[in-house]
C-alpha cells in the first residue's frame, strides 16, 4: 500500500501537496484562532506541514495519515527538524475510513476527498472523528469558470463538468450538509504556479539523472504535454482552496 512513484517523484520538492503557499497556510492557521493542545486529525496528510506548521506556531497536537511512505518519512524528519515531534504522531496507511480512537477537535482533509469517495462522503468520515462543536477543514476544487468543452473538462482531470460545482454551490453544498462556512482561504493563479510548476522542475531533474528509468518515458510525455495543458486549461478553469466548517 503505497504512492505510485511517479506522483513521488513529481512531489519530490513539496512540503505542501496542493495549490497551498506557506504564507497561505500560515494565514488560514491564525485566521482559526488555533488554541494550545488542541487535539487534531490530518487524513492524507502527505508530508505533514500543515500539523507540523501549526505545532510549532500554534502549540497543537495531533496525528497525520498518509498512503505515502516517502510523506510519512518526510513528515517525521520534518517535525524532528522543527522540534514538534514530540507532540504528532504520523501513521502509514489508508486514510479512507480512518476514524480517531478519541474525538478531536480538529479533523481536516485538504485537497484528498477521493478518501471518502467526494466531498460529501469526506465530510461525514470526518464528522466521525470530530467532537461535538469541533472545527472541520475541507480542502476542495472548484470550477473558477464553466469550461467550454469536454477536451477541457479532461485536462482539468475530471470525467465531467458536473464532477466540480462552481465556488457558490461548492459552498451552498457545505450547507447543504449540515455546515457553516465560517472561514476560507483560497489559492490563486500564483500559487497554483508554484504548485504545477515545481512539479515540471522535479521531474526534469529526475529525469536528467536517470535518463534509463523504467519511468523515463512517462516523465518525458508528462514533461512534453504538462505546462502547456496547465498553462491552456487548468489555470484559467480551476480554482481550489481550504474551507472551514462548524456542524450546525
Amino acid at each position: 500500500m503505497d504512492l505510485p512513484r511517479f506522483i513521488t517523484l513529481q512531489e519530490s520538492s513539496h512540503r505542501i501537496h496542493n495549490p497551498l503557499t506557506g504564507d497561505k497556510l500560515a494565514a488560514l492557521g491564525q485566521a482559526l484562532h488555533l488554541e494550545p493542545g488542541t487535539r487534531a486529525l490530518d487524513l492524507a496528510c502527505g508530508s505533514g506541514e500543515l500539523l507540523i506548521t501549526w505545532a510549532r506556531d500554534h502549540g497543537i497536537t495531533g496525528t497525520g495519515v498518509d498512503i505515502s511512505t516517502v510523506f510519512t518519512a518526510r513528515a517525521r524528519a520534518r517535525a524532528a527538524e522543527l522540534g514538534v515531534a514530540d507532540r504528532l504522531d504520523f501513521i502509514h496507511g489508508d486514510a479512507a475510513g480512518h476514524v480517531s480512537d478519541e474525538p478531536v477537535d480538529l479533523a481536516s482533509c485538504i485537497g484528498a476527498t477521493w478518501i471518502g469517495g467526494g466531498t460529501a462522503g469526506t465530510v461525514e468520515l470526518l464528522s466521525r472523528s470530530l467532537r461535538p462543536g469541533g472545527l472541520m477543514l475541507i480542502g476542495e476544487v472548484f470550477w473558477r469558470r464553466e469550461p467550454p468543452h469536454q477536451e477541457a473538462v479532461e485536462a482539468c482531470h475530471a470525467a465531467g463538468k458536473d464532477d466540480f460545482g462552481t465556488l457558490p454551490e461548492l459552498i451552498e453544498q457545505f450547507g447543504d450538509l449540515g455546515h457553516d462556512v465560517v472561514e476560507m482561504v483560497l489559492a490563486d493563479q500564483d500559487s497554483w504556479d508554484r504548485y504545477r510548476a515545481a512539479q515540471w522542475f522535479n521531474l526534469r531533474r529526475w529525469l536528467d539523472q536517470n535518463p534509463e528509468d523504467e519511468l523515463a518515458a512517462e516523465v518525458r510525455s508528462e514533461l512534453d504535454t504538462a505546462p502547456a495543458r496547465y498553462a491552456r486549461y487548468e489555470r484559467e478553469l480551476l480554482g481550489w482552496g481550504v474551507f472551514a466548517l462548524k456542524g450546525r
